[in-house]
């Protein structure tokens, strides 16, 4: 049995970082946009479209947060009954959580998504739209989050305001921008932070 030394642990860490970043930029790159051809089947107006899917990543992530807080409390309190060794109790739960992921139960988290996203009212959508329709993507969302919550520290996306200042350092601008505007009209993706600094941009449209 190895012996746990910071070091490795480290290593560890910045591993899974590195690949949960690659795969945030994965779903950005592709699996948004299968999502996006999916709804333009329903949805003509591609700003209606590009709202739905950021709004579908922020409330992702939300829920996928809330179900990790659940389930590293009941993890601590089923590690702490025998705990022993020179890592802390909090970086062991991380660890049982991250080797486990068998403990989340996804389905809730995509079904709780999609309730919110039925009571959002920046949402205009036609009643036949089921937001299940885009249930990978949402499915995906919520699993990259859970993970990245199992990081030290963790990552997370920044949530913009539509009519914010353009922060050139968080976001790109979308082609069909006004690039001469100063204000966010509405967010494309968002950026992924750590610690409060910008890992990988986002994507927003400026017009005046």
């Amino acid at each position: 049995v190895r012996s746990w030394s910071p070091a490795r642990a480290g290593r560890a860490n910045a591993s899974h970082r590195a690949c949960l970043i690659a795969r945030f930029g994965f779903i950005y790159a592709q699996e948004r946009l299968d999502a996006e051809i999916l709804l333009r089947g329903f949805i003509c107006d591609m700003e209606t479209v590009q709202r739905i899917i950021y709004i579908a990543a922020v409330e992702s992530f939300r829920a996928a947060k809330m179900a990790f807080w659940k389930v590293k409390i009941s993890v601590k309190e089923t590690l702490a009954i025998d705990h022993v060794g020179p890592g802390s109790l909090e970086v062991a739960a991380l660890d049982y959580i991250a080797r486990h992921k068998d403990l989340y139960d996804v389905c809730q988290s995509v079904q709780e998504v999609v309730c919110s996203m039925n009571a959002n009212p920046k949402i205009p959508y036609p009643p036949d739209v089921d937001f299940f329709l885009i249930r990978t993507l949402i499915r995906e969302l919520c699993c990259l989050a859970f993970s990245m919550q199992t990081l030290v520290p963790p990552l997370d996306i920044a949530v913009g305001v539509d009519g914010e200042l353009f922060n050139r350092t968080m976001y790109y601008r979308s082609c069909d921008s006004d690039f001469t505007a100063r204000f966010v009209a509405y967010h494309v993706w968002p950026a992924l932070m750590e610690n409060g600094a910008v890992i990988v941009k986002g994507e927003a449209v400026t017009k005046k």
